[in-house]
């Protein structure tokens, strides 16, 4: 039977209640008493010389406060990139200065270039347009390859070249790799692109500063996924705000994907300019805006190779990848196509031997940095996508080529540095194949062929590692940040807990599955807990919301936490019982002596705490409030098989998924129904990106994506019912909760299942293409069927 309440029941997320009614709190609802509204005037030119901008005529308009340009902000620091990479050759990557406001060059279109103060955004908008803006354009460089060829165009003047880093994984593996690929009995080779996406979250960027000239006290109020970390980047290495001085709200969030992680100028244009102007400054991005403002995701070419003896065994993988970094370091840029990717090319398979290299390049584009899933889609497209073709020119079936790679014992230590605590690869794809009814298959293929239709069946499967960690080491490896998590219980005398978590939400049902958590730890009613997130001033210092780690991360500490509040309360009831603190227990919301019939209610615990009558002061001090920061000792490993059937037009290239199936192992799960949703979500993102989403430029560095009119989108109609399953458990071994992340899974494993399913649909009406890119459009099909 389901379970009503606490961990593993499905209950109704509690949040949904003020969304549903309208009565959530965005960043753009709020508004600061005599606040000032900015318009951004921004760079319409990938690559050029700023030699002028004339701010005069606007200066005198209607409204106007104020207009700063890039000499405004000569004085304060870079925009700050969290994560260095140290590159094959131990030298550190190579790091350009990140202006709030364009100085001196402009490096993409959409790179502001001044600020308009005024007071209406209108106003605002009029007074930018009467700027003028001098710029002698220079070539652009937007093909990565392009752009680490001599003689080619530099993003940045001062650097050596536009090679950001030249990363090799791991380094002394390599001469092992290539000796096993001279000695392999079968090699596969795939040359692929790993499309730009804009994430396009529901909700626009937002961002209020304001600032208390008699306290010296600034406030941001942003839509972001890790308010602590926009305190610390901006405070410490752009404005120079000391931390207490600083504080930063981020309230309800509409989606974030990742986009919402980083700092971005706008907010510390806006902390800035409050000062200067003495009065609140508002800005909320058009969703233009966010095309050519928000840091995109993705965008790598690889080349592929694997190594198979002349049993079918993986022997050996080496990869090839340039990754674009854009015109600048994004917050967290670096780390993606290397160590949240080239970490995770074992994918589920016992492989003895990877080389993985991977060139990182500026480019005149907007700064790419961690979409949905962050390096693991990215490494797993590459992988299932060679393994499906080493399947096919092998002529053996792609199911029994991967089960015969499995990694089979546990905990696993890859060639690629990790080590996987828990998994069952077998399981899960028992799971997948009863699920997706294969036998039935050929029978469907023919209902297809009826009707003029080629249907198509693939499969793949991923494992992810979420909740970057430990913090000592991925110090070690460039991290600028610590990556734990942190909460604050604290206990009201009648017996309902606040939690405070540095955890964000925005979309995950933080503020349900916690609760659960917490209410399952005591034996309350969940409505007794109320979940605090978002502020700086409110919550302990906390490292945020991103890679999957809010429950196994975030959780723990809050887990942590409850355990000390727990422990002092059995402490307090002892004295109440008159009992030997080890044998009080507390279950269903009540202490009990084991082996008696004597109890004391919860609330009358934690009332004593507050009042404490009746028992000594100076053996127990009063109150019940806790703090725990938990660090975890490793990844989690979330894992899964995926199939997907679709259904393919020849006349016209048309693609439609007509089944997806996932069968996924997350650990132990809180709350089955909000797991299901983040499923649903990220399969939906994974199938935008193989069918429909492309971020395209052209050779001058326009962008040719920048509305919805030429950025496809998914809808409701593309999207079948998925059938979704995470019956296959293996607890993870190192946290309290046994959880595993699963709000990327479905964003990772998607993508190359939809088009391992095309290619075998096109395979089913004659077609020899081996190899077709994402996005897999009605013209790429069409086109690739009848070359």
């Amino acid at each position: 039977m389901p379970k009503d309440s606490g961990i593993g029941a499905s209950s109704k997320r509690r949040e949904d209640i003020r969304f549903l009614t309208g009565e959530g709190n965005y960043t753009d609802d709020i508004n600061v008493n005599g606040q000032a509204y900015v318009y951004f005037l921004r760079s319409d030119i990938a690559h050029g010389t700023l030699t002028n901008v004339d701010t005069s005529a606007a200066e005198g308009m209607d409204g106007v406060v104020r207009i700063f340009i890039g000499a405004d902000f000569e004085a304060v620091g870079s925009v700050p990139c969290g994560w260095q990479i140290t590159d094959k050759h131990g030298e550190p990557m190579l790091e350009p200065r990140h202006p709030v406001l364009a100085h001196g060059k402009v490096r993409h279109v959409g790179e502001p270039i001044a600020a308009v103060v005024a007071e209406t955004l209108e106003q605002a908008r009029d007074a930018a347009e009467a700027i003028v803006v001098d710029i002698d354009e220079l070539p652009a460089v937007v093909n990565m390859k392009d752009a680490v060829k001599a003689g080619a165009p530099k993003v940045h003047d001062d650097l050596t070249s536009n090679l950001c880093y030249d990363w090799g994984f791991v380094e002394e593996n390599k001469g092992a790799v290539d000796a096993a690929f001279e000695e392999a009995h079968h090699v596969t080779t795939l040359e692929l692109v790993n499309n730009r996406l804009v994430a396009n979250p529901m909700e626009p960027r937002v961002a209020v500063g304001d600032y208390s000239r008699g306290t010296g006290d600034h406030t941001l109020f942003t839509t972001s996924q890790n308010p602590h970390v926009i305190r610390l980047l901006m405070g410490a290495f752009v404005l120079g705000i000391p931390e207490h001085k600083l504080r930063v709200v981020s309230p309800d969030v509409g989606g974030g994907f990742g986009t919402k992680i980083f700092h971005y100028q706008e907010e510390a244009f806006v902390t800035f300019a409050a000062k200067v102007c003495n009065r609140a400054v508002k800005w909320t991005s058009s969703r233009s805006e966010a095309f050519m403002s928000d840091a995109h995701g993705r965008d790598h070419v690889t080349k592929i190779q694997l190594a198979l003896d002349k049993d079918n065994n993986f022997t050996a993988l080496r990869t090839d990848t340039y990754a674009n970094m854009g015109a600048y370091l994004s917050t967290f840029a670096p780390s993606v196509p290397t160590w949240l990717h080239g970490t995770l090319m074992a994918g589920n398979y016992k492989t003895p031997l990877i080389y993985v290299n991977v060139k990182a390049v500026f480019t005149n584009t907007v700064p790419v940095d961690a979409y949905r899933g962050a390096g693991r889609p990215e490494a797993t497209y590459q992988l299932e996508r060679l393994v499906d073709k080493a399947a096919h020119e092998l002529g053996v079936d792609p199911i029994k080529l991967r089960r015969q790679n499995f990694i089979m014992e546990f905990p696993y230590a890859t060639p690629v540095a990790v080590e996987y605590d828990t998994g069952d690869y077998v399981a899960t794809m028992d799971k997948l194949e009863e699920m997706a009814d294969i036998p039935g298959f050929a029978a469907r293929r023919k209902d297809s062929e009826a009707k003029g239709k080629l249907r198509g069946f693939g499969v793949n499967c991923y494992i992810e590692a979420c909740g970057i960690a430990p913090s000592n080491l991925v110090g070690q490896l460039g991290a600028r940040a610590g990556l734990f998590e942190s909460c604050t219980v604290r206990v009201n005398a009648t017996g309902g807990l606040v939690i405070m978590t540095g955890s964000h939400s925005h979309g995950q049902g933080h503020e349900t599955s916690f609760a659960q958590v917490v209410a399952d730890m005591i034996g309350i009613p969940e409505d007794m807990v109320e979940i605090v997130h978002g502020d700086t001033a409110n919550t302990p210092m906390g490292m945020g919301t991103y890679g999957s780690r809010s429950l196994a991360v975030g959780g723990s500490a809050m887990v942590r936490a409850t355990e000390k509040i727990i422990a002092k309360a059995t402490k307090i009831a002892s004295h109440l019982l008159e009992a030997s603190e080890s044998d009080v227990e507390l279950k269903d919301g009540a202490f009990t002596v084991a082996g008696t019939d004597k109890s004391v209610a919860w609330g009358d615990v934690t009332l004593a705490a507050y009042v404490p009558h009746n028992y000594p002061l100076e053996e127990i001090e009063p109150g019940l409030e806790e703090t725990a920061f938990y660090d975890p000792s490793n990844f989690t490993y979330p894992s899964g098989a995926y199939a997907c059937e679709v259904e393919l037009d020849p006349e016209t290239g048309q693609v439609t998924v007509e089944r997806f199936l996932a069968a996924d192992d997350f650990g132990n799960i809180v709350n089955p129904m909000i797991v299901t949703g983040q499923v649903h979500g990220g399969i939906a993102q994974g199938i935008g990106q193989a069918l429909l989403e492309n971020c395209a430029y052209d050779s001058d560095g326009q962008l040719l994506s920048a509305s919805y009119m030429d950025y496809a989108m998914p809808r409701a109609s593309d999207l079948p019912f998925y059938d979704v399953d995470h019956s296959c458990q293996t607890p993870c071994t190192h946290n309290p909760l046994g959880v595993k992340g699963c709000g990327e899974a479905g964003a990772i494993g998607s993508p190359p299942a939809v088009v391992n399913a095309v290619l075998d649909a096109m395979r089913s009406g004659g077609s020899k293409v081996d190899h077709i890119d994402m996005p897999v459009s009605p013209h790429r099909v069409w086109e690739a069927m009848n070359s």
